[in-house]
């Protein structure tokens, strides 16, 4: 059959796609696998996977390689995987990426869809989507502000700084339509780079987590060992944006007060194996690899308390995707981060959790005394937040107006012969 009697044709490029499980991932996965489902013809351009552990997971690797998931053909490339993913290595990354992605097969497709990160290969790739695909329309979906990112994270504003923003001012400036996860974001495109405002579109992150029936968490605490201690968890990447040496250190100050706390990180990434090396010593700070879906949610639905940290400094820079998983368990969540942030605006939003300055320690560990003596408030908290995923973060809703936006017809559920 000619694939061109099918559905409409739609290539999305990005760096991170699943068997990868955390970060922007898990939401172009699940974007792909559904608008497949309406019969639309999807492709994806993206890399051998490596996330977050930043090496190439076992049995990937080639240079080339093309596999199908959920009716979804995924072309995987390799490109620079640094050790250390700051600063130039990073860079190099992005580059290489962007230009085996550009000299791939795309197919005739009639909408790209380009996800940032990665901005840098973003950027290459819209120049092949502008030079080869001149009829299909080009949408940049932000899931970070590489800008606001620089800027906040490391403070520079020379001229790294001001290459950063021409390039993704230019990327989203020449794009057909911007779709932002918050509406900070969307106005922050639109004042810092000009961006036509009706080409912005909100479309919020949700739980990549499927339905589930109800944890026992009781069981889910004997599992992995948790006592009657105070299990705060932190999950996810763990990189320099996240700031999670504070961490390390509060895990410390409780011990030494002797407050039964025990501080969990699950995940990976560049900073695990200096993280691992402050807390040589410490009883109540635990480490815990990825886990699958089922353990993972038996984890968040098992602590006390789930962790957001960011770094000093961190405002606008990103929405953390762990929030709408956390919001899902049901438990109330502790954010670490500027208050003023667009994080802590989200969990007020939720009315789940409290927010404390991020960088002071000491305050963390009072936050989380404060809120663990008061179980009924706690449950409350994590109740707030799993009705506000359900009201708000709906992976339903932002299929539609994916759909919608990228001209995939809702009623067409066959092919045409």
């Amino acid at each position: 059959m000619d694939v061109c009697s099918m559905g409409r044709r739609v290539t999305f490029v990005g760096i991170n796609y699943p068997p990868e499980r955390t970060g922007i991932a898990p939401y172009t996965g699940a974007m792909a696998r559904r608008l497949a489902e309406r019969a639309a013809v999807i492709r994806v351009v993206t890399a051998q996977p490596h996330y977050p552990e930043w090496r190439i997971h076992e049995g990937y690797g080639g240079w080339r390689t093309r596999e199908t998931l959920d009716g979804v053909t995924v072309d995987r490339v390799r490109h620079l995987v640094p050790r250390r993913p700051q600063g130039l290595p990073r860079l190099v990354s992005e580059v290489t990426f962007g230009v085996r992605a550009a000299l791939s097969r795309w197919g005739r497709p009639q909408a790209v869809v380009l996800v940032s990160p990665a901005l840098f290969s973003s950027a290459i790739a819209a120049v092949r989507a502008r030079v080869r695909h001149r009829d299909a329309s080009v949408t940049v979906w932000v899931q970070d502000l590489y800008g606001r990112g620089i800027a906040e994270a490391t403070g520079e504003q020379g001229t790294v700084a001001k290459v950063v923003r021409a390039v993704e001012g230019r990327l989203l400036r020449d794009a057909d339509r911007v779709v932002v996860i918050h509406d900070r974001f969307r106005a922050a495109v639109v004042a810092d780079y000009g961006v036509d405002p009706d080409r912005v579109q909100v479309v919020r992150n949700w739980t990549h987590l499927p339905a589930h029936a109800p944890i026992d968490r009781a069981h889910a605490r004997a599992e992995r060992g948790w006592a009657s201690e105070t299990v705060v968890l932190h999950a996810g990447n763990m990189g320099v944006k996240q700031g999670l040496e504070h961490v390390v250190t509060a895990a410390r100050l409780a011990q030494e007060r002797g407050v039964p706390v025990r501080f969990v990180l699950l995940g990976d990434g560049g900073e695990r194996a200096r993280l691992e090396r402050e807390a040589a010593g410490l009883r109540n700070i635990e480490f815990i690899r990825p886990l699958d879906d089922e353990a993972f949610r038996g984890a968040l639905a098992a602590a006390d308390v789930l962790l957001v940290h960011e770094a000093p400094g961190v405002v606008e820079m990103a929405v953390p995707s762990k929030l709408t998983s956390y919001f899902d368990a049901a438990r109330p969540v502790v954010a670490a981060t500027s208050p003023v942030g667009i994080t802590a605006e989200e969990v007020r939003a939720a009315r789940a959790g409290v927010v404390v300055e991020s960088g002071d320690p000491a305050a963390l560990v009072e936050a989380i005394v404060e809120l663990t003596a008061r179980p009924d408030r706690g449950d409350a908290l994590g109740a707030n937040g799993r009705a506000y995923r359900d009201a708000v973060l709906t992976e339903g809703a932002a299929v539609e107006a994916f759909a919608s936006l990228l001209g995939i017809d809702a009623e067409l559920d066959a092919v045409e012969a």
